[in-house]
């Protein structure tokens, strides 16, 4: 089933229903369900006695500890995008953007209770999500909703958003940060995967700055970027299956666009997906990257430099070298950025990223071809 198809509960809990009505909805709750599979928040599907549909999360304060930011950062895309046209579909239907639902009280964009930052967007009716690719036609949708969304922001004066994970897509640090883990806590030296894991980074560390320097070498400038375009954060229309919002925009910051295609086109050409239980399933799927690439540059090939473009490669396989660094790391601390369902899962994550990463090297040059023949 379908984490947006899940059945609403017959009796609301009676904390969430209350959080939910502290904020401006019409109608009082009548029932929650939870929704989606996100690693951070918490996320509900709230429906209202007039049949109306919210979303109702709490935000993670210890990924994100100023909620004030990620809020305004909302705010400023939803102003940004209220100056021109909504875009329209084939199929005729808009394309969409979660918006904050005022507080009853004072107007506020979000809630604090018990310590916790509570917020409520605005439902996108009719739409589904997957965790993993389905087919070619739902790559090109997928890519086509990075693409349209990069179109939209890329005038967006990086100055108007808050930066609410400094270093966040920097990888740098996250090699930085590591290393320290290691200098600090030690490696479980009986544990195999655990030093595959370490051998595995010490080999790529001279991958680690390649984007950071071509900024700084003023190749690469920075752009709003949406920080997480997973696949199962964009929405396709239930009967047509166009792309119809890409969800999830806490992460949304300055940033570099070959961040955002990179974590695109690692999340959705891998079909095994994240959290793939057998390695040997775990592979990078060129022709799944085609639509996918493909429906990306149908859109945000305009804004686009040579540049931009030449990198794409190097930042499909940084990006994924990155979130296995960012997955060992949290293994390390003992856990405490992703959600995890027991002890070890984030090395087993952090496996699949690595897998993903030498089925990438193993077609570096197709890759490369293909980006050459697209752009």
């Amino acid at each position: 089933m379908n984490a947006q198809d899940q059945p609403f509960a017959t009796a609301a809990d009676g904390r969430l229903q209350a959080i939910a009505e502290a904020f401006a909805i019409a109608t009082p709750v009548r029932g929650l369900a939870p929704l989606g599979s996100g690693n951070v928040n918490d996320t509900y599907r709230v429906e209202a006695a007039d049949g109306s549909l919210y979303v109702l999360q709490r935000l993670n304060t210890g990924v994100f500890p100023r909620p004030e930011l990620v809020m305004g950062n909302i705010a400023t895309l939803g102003e940004h995008l209220d100056g021109r046209p909504a875009p329209r579909l084939r199929s005729g239907r808009s394309w969409e953007l979660p918006r904050l639902v005022p507080a009853r009280s004072g107007g506020a964009s979000w809630l604090e209770r018990d310590g916790q930052a509570w917020r409520l967007l605005t439902h996108i009716d009719d739409s589904v999500s997957h965790d993993t690719v389905q087919d070619s036609g739902h790559a090109r949708e997928v890519g086509r909703a990075l693409g349209r969304f990069h179109l939209l922001i890329h005038d967006l004066p990086c100055a108007q958003l808050a930066d609410t994970l400094e270093g966040f897509h920097v990888t740098p640090r996250y090699l930085a940060a590591y290393q320290e883990l290691l200098d600090s806590r030690g490696l479980d030296q009986a544990c195999e995967a655990s030093r595959f894991c370490r051998a595995f980074v010490a080999e790529r560390e001279a991958l680690v700055p390649a984007l950071e320097q071509a900024r700084l070498q003023g190749r690469l400038q920075e752009r709003p970027i949406h920080g997480d375009p997973k696949v199962n954060n964009v929405l396709l229309d239930r009967r047509s299956g166009e792309a119809v919002a890409l969800v999830d925009l806490d992460t949304v910051k300055p940033g570099l666009v070959q961040y955002d295609i990179g974590d695109c086109l690692r999340s959705g050409c891998n079909p095994a997906g994240e959290e793939a239980a057998d390695l040997n399933a775990v592979s990078f799927d060129l022709a799944l990257c085609r639509p996918m690439l493909g429906g990306y540059l149908e859109l945000a090939r305009p804004f686009l430099t040579p540049a931009d473009l030449e990198l794409i490669p190097t930042a499909v396989r940084l990006i994924s070298f990155e979130l296995g660094l960012r997955f060992f790391s949290d293994h390390l601390a003992g856990n405490r950025y992703f959600k995890c369902r027991h002890p070890r899962h984030n090395l087993e994550r952090a496996l699949v990223q690595f897998r993903l990463v030498q089925s990438i090297e193993a077609q570096q040059g197709a890759i490369e071809a293909l980006v050459e023949e697209l752009g």
